[in-house]
């Protein structure tokens, strides 16, 4: 029976993902929060304990993986 459900279109609970996409505003919101914090020099490498960060380029690393945008697209 399970191998006919998977015909029908059914996936298993574990398939299921509710990923919500961002929406272009929402990345680029995140952007721009984020290198605020790095213009406040309240900006962390990793975690709220690790070193703050002191380069444009690395805040604009973190800046667009947070949001989604890093990734290569398909």
């Amino acid at each position: 029976m399970t191998s006919q459900r998977a015909y029908i279109g059914e996936f298993e609970p574990y398939q299921v993902r509710n990923v919500k996409m961002k929406t272009k505003a929402q990345k680029q919101a995140k952007v721009k929060k984020v290198m605020e914090e790095f213009k406040e020099g309240s900006l962390h490498m990793g975690s709220k304990m690790g070193p703050i960060v002191k380069k444009p380029k690395q805040a604009i690393a973190i800046a667009l993986s947070q949001s989604g945008q890093a990734r290569k697209k398909k």
